[in-house]
């Protein structure tokens, strides 16, 4: 168990949520307003996705990585930068005619997931480890094992950190067979993540399953998405793990009442520290996970 919690913000994501609540931000400009209230108020670690500013949906668009990480720098705000590469994976069929993609698909090969993590070199970009069901009707997202090899080769060729997003066992297995490959360099960090359709469901059981399924010195986190996002910061933390909060996973700081991203940090901070645990700094989480300041 480490001796501090990290606490990650998620701050906007790729889902359609930008109708559901004014505090989803859009706009690089948002977005990095964002992180830097969301660093202010205890997150170590910010998670960043871009969307297309005149659609408010998801986008791979390395300039606007681009101009969320500069403005965030230009704060001079001290927090460790972690960028998807999750986008490209989306494909989206006709149940009926099941070769032919239909619109919403967005599927690319694993290395053209990576131009924004090739240009910018954060401190941390995601790994999806394994394809699903991606919630109802016809949407999967596809990441075969053929990519996720080529995807992690180059991320460790360029000396990024993996955050494995770990939606279920098997994707947990997998990946546990890229470190026995080598192609993930130690200490490997584990995001087990919970509630998505039709993932792992939330379930503290089978939390710990997948918490004694991780290979030994691994460093690890976990989020459930919705109602259930704030018990499972306490869960989690008890468990000895880090934590996720953010609007990519959840709107509300409780029924009916909408948060912004510097509120479900501070209640985190507020969850961890009741059960008596320290929150880390940027610098903290550095040291836990193995990374560089860059």
């Amino acid at each position: 168990m480490a001796s501090e919690v990290i606490v990650t913000a998620a701050l906007t994501g790729a889902g359609d949520t930008t109708g559901k609540s004014e505090f989803v931000p859009v706009t690089p400009e948002q977005i990095a307003k964002d992180a830097v209230e969301a660093a202010e108020a205890g997150a170590a670690v910010v998670h960043i996705h871009v969307r297309n500013v005149e659609t408010g949906q998801g986008s791979r668009d390395t300039a606007l990585y681009r101009e969320v990480v500069e403005r965030i720098k230009e704060t001079g705000t001290d927090v460790v930068i972690n960028l998807t590469a999750g986008m490209g994976g989306d494909l989206v069929i006709d149940p009926d005619d099941p070769l032919k993609p239909v619109d919403g698909t967005d599927l690319v090969n694993g290395l053209d997931r990576l131009p924004h993590v090739e240009e910018l070199l954060p401190d941390i970009c995601t790994l999806d480890c394994g394809s699903l069901n991606f919630g109802e009707g016809s949407q999967l997202y596809i990441s075969t094992p053929d990519m996720l090899r080529a995807g992690a080769k180059r991320i460790q060729e360029l000396g990024v950190k993996p955050e494995l997003e770990i939606f279920d066992t098997g994707n947990l297995w997998f990946a546990k067979q890229l470190l026995a490959e080598g192609l993930l360099d130690a200490p490997p960090l584990f995001q087990l993540c919970a509630g998505i359709p039709w993932g792992a469901p939330p379930e503290p059981g089978l939390l710990q399953a997948m918490v004694n399924m991780l290979p030994e010195g691994a460093n690890w986190a976990s989020f459930a998405i919705g109602r259930d996002q704030l018990r499972w910061v306490g869960l989690t933390a008890a468990l000895g793990g880090n934590v996720r909060v953010g609007l990519e996973d959840n709107l509300y700081l409780s029924k009916g009442v909408k948060a912004s991203n510097a509120q479900l940090v501070e209640r985190a901070v507020t969850i961890v520290e009741g059960m008596g645990m320290k929150i880390a700094t940027p610098d903290q989480a550095r040291e836990q996970l193995g990374l560089k300041k860059r």
